[in-house]
């Protein structure tokens, strides 16, 4: 759902450390001073990452639907694992990718760090990591109150911040070497060239001799070393499947994913000229199509979306993203079919589903209200860490009189915010009405339990 740039931050938390404080890392300092690295959330483009990603899972013995891939909305280029197997990848390494087997290579080095462990010398730096943390906060205090400039403090107070994430995401060579032989291993495994790998560390090759603040971020988190490069280069020279070439539907997915990255994220000016008018391919219309949009000609965007349906009448995502252009347009039951077909020929695509409950919430129609609850109670369901799919819920469920539930379901929503104290308000609330030992009953007391503690009992009404 890039489509309406669901931003979101604190989601989720590693120990004490809010992850977008360690997502800031991935970001531009621009997007860190703002408070947060944006998260992107986008069925089709989460669609194809899975497809590039769960071959490699399956053959390193991990369980693929417990790794969570972000996106992160950033023109420089990363990608990271943190503990809780999540992995980041920044927007500005898709675009800049020039193959899906480049992006796979990446995946297949990051799931190498996952499977050997690394991320325990992650869990064993964050003590440090908030300590240094306190240290730049009081530094930062000091140089405001030695200057009267309370931006000097707050811009020490940045840096040492950042520094400590950096520390924290820093790898060791040796990690490096190993996970890169990982993931080697899971590419032949898998069949497919490590070629990708290859041309990814080229890329980043000629940034080596640059100072810290212009290289991508990626340099300052996985150190790069001619001797790596020389390996994968070995394994190029040696593997039988260094000329496998990237499946045509892979291919096809990775310029639909390029033209949905660009047509939402770049100025229509750098759209029109990567991708003209004379180009009239799908990936070219569906870039333009949405570059459209955003600078209201929904007239032109809806012709090229138009065309492309009649071409392919059975795509669930050129489907969707009409009918989101249509509700985001105001035209809420032109959209709600449309919707409705792109659910129905991917039924398992939470965001699609999530979306559909969304709009059929926004008509106001008592008809929809089920509906609503059992779309989002099946996204919520599989992106239970999500606050937007439980505000949604709490209030489809406050619509349909179910008061307890829709209490719950706000109480889960604080809980993904990281807000304990009304998450823990919300469990209570849920608990007075929700029948004794029923799933809702459960659920508010394991919230009210995870909540607990010292100040646990400083939120009763």
């Amino acid at each position: 759902m890039i489509n309406r740039l669901l931003v979101r931050a604190g989601c989720l938390r590693i120990g004490s450390l809010a992850l977008a404080a360690v997502a800031l890392l991935a970001a531009s300092l621009p997007a860190a001073a703002q408070g947060g690295a944006p998260l992107i959330r986008d069925a089709e483009i989460e669609a194809t990452i899975r497809a590039y990603a769960e071959p490699v899972f399956k053959v390193a013995g991990l369980d693929a639907a417990a790794i969570k891939v972000h996106l992160v909305n950033s023109n420089q280029i990363n990608a990271f694992v943190t503990p809780g197997m999540n992995m980041y990848i920044n927007t500005g390494l898709l675009i800049r990718a020039d193959t899906p087997n480049q992006v796979i290579g990446v995946i297949a080095h990051e799931t190498g760090h996952i499977s050997g462990g690394h991320l325990v010398r992650i869990q064993d730096e964050l003590h440090n990591a908030m300590i240094e943390n306190i240290v730049a906060m009081l530094a930062g205090i000091a140089a405001g109150v030695a200057t009267g400039n309370a931006g000097v403090g707050a811009g020490t107070a940045m840096l040492g911040q950042q520094m400590a994430l950096r520390n924290i995401l820093k790898y060791s060579r040796t990690q490096e070497s190993s996970a890169d032989q990982a993931g080697m291993s899971f590419l032949d495994k898998t069949h497919q060239s490590a070629r990708g790998m290859l041309e990814f560390f080229q890329k980043l090759d000629s940034q080596i001799l640059l100072n810290t603040s212009s290289q991508d971020p990626y340099l300052q988190t996985h150190p790069l070393t001619r001797d790596r490069i020389d390996s994968v280069q070995q394994h190029v020279d040696h593997s039988p499947y260094s000329d496998v070439k990237d499946p045509p539907a892979l291919v096809e997915l990775h310029q639909r994913m390029l033209a949905k990255l660009k047509g939402y994220l770049w100025p229509l000016d750098q759209v029109m000229l990567a991708y003209p008018k004379t180009d009239t391919s799908q990936p070219a219309r569906y870039a333009r199509s949405i570059a459209f949009f955003r600078v209201s000609r929904v007239k032109d965007s809806m012709t090229l979306l138009d065309s492309l349906i009649q071409e392919s009448p059975e795509d669930p995502f050129f489907i969707e993203q009409k009918g989101w252009f249509l509700f985001q347009s105001g035209n809420l039951r032109e959209a709600l079919p449309l919707l409705h077909r792109a659910v129905e020929l991917r039924p398992g695509e939470a965001l699609l589903r999530q979306e559909l409950g969304q709009v059929e919430l926004e008509t106001e129609d008592p008809r929809y209200v089920k509906l609503a609850i059992a779309n989002l109670e099946f996204a919520a369901g599989m992106q239970s860490n999500d606050p937007d799919v439980w505000r949604l819920l709490a209030i489809a469920y406050g619509r349909d009189g179910q008061i307890p539930m829709s209490q719950l379901s706000q109480a889960k929503q604080f809980m993904a915010a990281n807000n304990r104290k009304e998450a823990r308000m919300q469990a209570k609330r849920a608990l007075k009405s929700l029948p004794t030992g029923s799933p809702g009953w459960i659920q508010a007391n394991d919230i009210i339990s995870a909540t607990g503690g010292p100040d646990g009992e400083d939120d009763d009404e």
